[in-house]
């Protein structure tokens, strides 16, 4: 049996370049099912390890990337205040696209068209593993939330309600 290639994302291309250790994660999906709940029934690790990445926009910033656990909410007064603004919005489902270069369900933190300023939760810093987009619905990848900071000059802070 001929086994398929792995098509390579922006995301999992930027990895292999800074050669960071990961380990991927496919899952079925579904356009009625996009959020963290999916993912964890669809990859088999713990559910505390599904990290969400939600993309906003700040009055002064512009957009701003958040990675979140799965189960949790955004608190968009703290991000605004720990990224430098007064206020901050999530961005609008249509510009998402234009702006990361991602789609909703497969929008990753890494690989997006700019660096964006981005946040990590407080809790991934203390964490070995977390899993987090891998830049298509589908697709999880698992990797070292040190590692993840690292290649998005990421900021640890308590952003979630």
């Amino acid at each position: 049996m001929k086994k398929t290639k792995q098509q390579k994302t922006n995301a999992i291309r930027l990895l292999d370049k800074a050669g960071i250790p990961y380990q991927l994660h496919e899952y079925p999906w579904s356009e009625d099912h996009l959020d963290a709940s999916a993912v964890v029934e669809g990859v088999k690790v713990p559910g505390e390890w599904i990290f969400k990445t939600i993309v906003t926009v700040g009055d002064k910033t512009g957009a701003i990337v958040a990675c979140i656990p799965g189960a949790s909410e955004i608190n968009l007064k703290a991000l605004a205040k720990v990224s430098g603004n007064k206020r901050v919005e999530l961005l609008k489902l249509t510009e998402l696209e234009k702006t990361t270069g991602y789609i909703r369900g497969g929008c990753s933190p890494l690989g997006m068209k700019k660096l964006f300023p981005t946040y990590l939760s407080k809790h991934a810093e203390k964490m070995d593993k977390i899993v987090i987009s891998a830049g298509k619905r589908g697709l999880q990848v698992e990797l070292d939330p040190l590692d993840l900071q690292q290649l998005t000059s990421a900021a640890f802070a308590e952003i979630e309600a």
